[in-house]
């Protein structure tokens, strides 16, 4: 490598100046703070082992109240399935392998009560970030919910319509919805335009014909705009 500076006055470049800078005692600070982490939680799991108790891990104070699953494993479609796995890549339940597998706990199992067992447990509860208890609901929550979830079923079902005399009864159902909002707009306006004549009569018949009721006089206004006095006949009677 020549020791001679660059037609540009900076240092030569070497060989392995294009490789990625590390800063060593930033990644020695994160490694010592990970090796007190694990020797922490070594601890901590020998003592409740010791103790007759089962470890989990320990709150932060940023976990929520355990929520009901929004998600459905479709079991049903895995039957008679295969799926490749490389070898090696989990060890007993430890890691990603055949069967269901539990990306927040980095567990596998081999079948579906397991995995449901496993999603139930505090074990899995502690690592999605929630404590394991649930928030009781009012009862106005509980009535907002059930008009959720048939909401919801009505949705579902109406999407699952597949023959076509099923979808023309969806359909037929909806455009009975649509003329029922319509006609019940046409009868507001109708009853408001029929209440504003009404206050107008009451104030000409308060105040005399010196004032004008709204729409009596459309014509004889427009007639006079296009310069008509009348239809009447100019012959002598």
């Amino acid at each position: 490598m020549s020791k001679n500076p660059s037609a540009y006055g900076a240092a030569p470049a070497g060989d392995t100046d294009f490789r990625k800078k590390y800063d060593l005692d930033e990644y020695a600070a994160k490694a010592k703070t990970r090796e007190a982490d694990e020797k922490e939680e070594r601890k901590a799991r020998w003592e409740a082992k010791m103790a007759g108790k089962k470890y989990y891990k320990p709150m932060d104070g940023t976990e929520t109240n355990t929520t009901a699953r929004n998600a459905t494993q479709d079991f049903r479609s895995l039957v008679g399935t295969s799926t490749l796995v490389p070898a090696g890549a989990g060890v007993g339940k430890r890691g990603r392998g055949a069967g269901f597998y539990c990306e927040a706990c980095d567990l596998t199992f081999k079948d579906n009560l397991q995995w449901v067992e496993h999603t139930n447990s505090m074990q899995h509860q502690r690592a999605i970030g929630q404590t394991g208890q649930v928030h009781k609901a009012s009862a106005k929550e509980v009535h907002a919910r059930i008009e959720a979830l048939w909401q919801r079923q009505l949705e579902q079902k109406r999407e699952h319509t597949v023959t076509l005399h099923e979808r023309l009864a969806v359909r037929k159902e909806e455009e009975e919805k649509e003329r029922e909002e319509k006609r019940r707009k046409r009868k507001e306006a109708e009853e408001r335009k029929r209440i504003e004549k009404e206050e107008a009569i009451k104030v000409k018949t308060e105040y005399g014909d010196d004032v004008r009721v709204e729409g009596e006089h459309d014509e004889d206004d427009m007639m006079a705009a296009m310069g008509i006095t009348g239809f009447g006949t100019t012959a002598k009677k």
